[in-house]
């Protein structure tokens, strides 16, 4: 058995850390799209395969038995290549993942979640349609782009690394920090910076969802992207569920 995992997610680094104690032979792959990655305690490559053919060459080469896709929500290429190598290669494959957030009802007379639900990014840019405001930005640094077109807004983005170049964004604060976060912390991040509004992804797991928590308790709308929808495959929310699945 040998076994590649996905990772970049605090869930992937979680796998690592459990089959390097139990000594299961492993391989850990980051994207590539993090300046300094954490440290793990398996043999670790980074960037990527080159697509389908890429990646199913790879896992011939290596003679992997066992694909983990522990990826983020929204890598969906990635997620998708990963099942289309695993099919051709005939490699087990399964997606340890994290259930969605749900907006949570208020509680002690506070109100609760007020959460705009939309598809993708480009909704999510029409959902900014309006007046000024200032939103908190927590998609990470591949889209900012996207939201030049709702230019009256001043955002501030908060990013795992500083980015090389200025966003795009004509009003714009950046702050860098790395989960995960704390309800405090978040929370006067909130009021500091004045935001009145926050656009995030749909990425479930403890790690981020203070935000949430805060937004609810400051009583702030919030756009949610919902995840992208995947080919079918076997999916698990623990790290013992993959262990079980190896045998």
């Amino acid at each position: 058995m040998k076994v590649l995992i996905l990772g970049g997610t605090t869930e992937a680094s979680a796998l690592a850390r459990a089959f390097a104690e139990r000594g299961i032979p492993a391989l850990f792959s980051y994207a590539g799209r993090v300046a300094k990655p954490r440290p793990q305690p398996l043999p670790t490559r980074v960037g990527g395969f080159g697509g389908v053919e890429g990646l199913a060459a790879f896992l011939e080469a290596e003679r992997i038995t066992h694909l983990v896709d522990a990826t983020h929500p929204f890598a969906e290429q990635m997620s998708r290549n990963a099942v289309a190598a695993a099919e051709r290669t005939g490699t087990a494959l399964i997606a340890l993942t994290r259930p969605p957030w749900e907006p949570q009802p208020g509680d002690c007379g506070q109100p609760g979640d007020r959460w705009q639900r939309v598809a993708d990014i480009k909704t999510a840019v029409a959902a900014l349609t309006g007046p000024p405001q200032r939103v908190l930005l927590a998609i990470g640094r591949m889209h900012l782009a996207a939201f030049a077109t709702q230019p009256q807004h001043h955002y501030l983005l908060r990013l795992v690394d500083q980015p090389d170049s200025p966003p795009p964004l004509p009003r714009h604060t950046i702050t860098v920090d790395r989960g995960p976060f704390t309800l405090e912390g978040d929370r006067a991040l909130l009021r500091e910076h004045g935001v009145e509004r926050l656009v995030c992804k749909n990425a479930g797991g403890a790690g981020a969802a203070a935000k949430l928590t805060a937004a609810r308790h400051l009583g702030l709308p919030v756009v949610m992207i919902d995840r992208p929808a995947l080919p079918p495959r076997r999916e698990a929310h623990a790290v013992d569920d993959i262990l079980a699945w190896l045998g």
